[in-house]
């Protein structure tokens, strides 16, 4: 790998390390690009605080701590400043002017939640109602469609339990939607060194047969995850076998 564009800080509350320590563990691992996407605020109706994203009103200082970082290592590595976000259609009204004045080079699309995060499903518990299945992939092909993402972070999270045929048949929906769009699909190697429900072997075979874009993402909580040499090799091996060649870097889509 010599670019990752799938990055948190401690900021989300569930990964720990500074900035700098990514950064230079990412120098030390060879990296040509190390993008930061924590998971992006959001407001919601009522006063609702989220338990795994920064607030609101940490965004600026996420912000300004990367482009220092992004000046300070220039001509040793390329710092992109991005977000995570969950597409949330009720809600983009709100987040959106937080967003909008702010210098991302790009979003990632990290779909965690149906319907939203605060009274809908958990998008990695696992299911076998096909209704979920189903709003799950609507929700993410309206969100490719909006044209707002540079890629689509863990496609698989979905832990759908029930009959193959309907999750092969629902995700295929997914996958032709990422090739028209021209979304690159991310292989999840931190689900992979953990043995997580993904990266789900049935969704990248679909992936396979669409023709679909891939690109790895480290998805880092720590510094050290950056150092990682076991399960890139591991994904590149069965991407390999599935005739799918991940993609280096991107051409970031602000």
């Amino acid at each position: 790998m010599i670019a990752n564009y799938h990055t948190h800080t401690p900021r989300c509350r569930h990964a720990k390390g500074s900035e700098r320590e990514y950064v230079e563990s990412a120098i030390k691992a060879g990296l040509q690009v190390l993008g930061f996407s924590d998971h992006s605020p959001q407001v919601f109706p009522g006063g609702y605080y989220s338990t795994f994203r920064m607030y609101p009103e940490q965004l600026e200082d996420y912000v300004q701590t990367v482009l220092a970082l992004r000046k300070e290592y220039a001509g040793q590595i390329q710092v992109p400043l991005g977000l995570e976000l969950e597409y949330y259609p009720a809600l983009l009204p709100y987040l959106m002017p937080i967003l909008r004045d702010q210098p991302m080079d790009y979003l990632l699309l990290g779909q965690h939640f149906v319907g939203n995060e605060y009274d809908d499903h958990y998008t990695g518990y696992p299911t076998e109602e096909k209704r979920l299945l189903e709003k799950y992939c609507d929700q993410t092909i309206e969100a490719m469609q909006t044209g707002l993402f540079t890629y689509f972070a863990h496609p698989d999270l979905v832990n759908f339990r029930g009959d193959t045929a309907t999750y092969v048949r629902q995700v295929r929906r997914i996958c032709r939607e990422a090739k028209g769009c021209g979304i690159p699909l991310e292989y999840n190697l931190l689900g992979l060194s953990e043995g997580k429900h993904y990266p789900n072997i049935r969704f990248w075979e679909v992936a396979a047969e669409e023709g679909c874009d891939v690109i790895l993402g480290r998805d880092a909580h720590c510094p050290e995850a950056l150092l990682d040499e076991k399960h890139p090799k591991m994904a590149m091996e069965t991407l390999r076998k599935l005739g799918l060649t991940p993609l280096e870097r991107l051409d970031l889509a602000k």
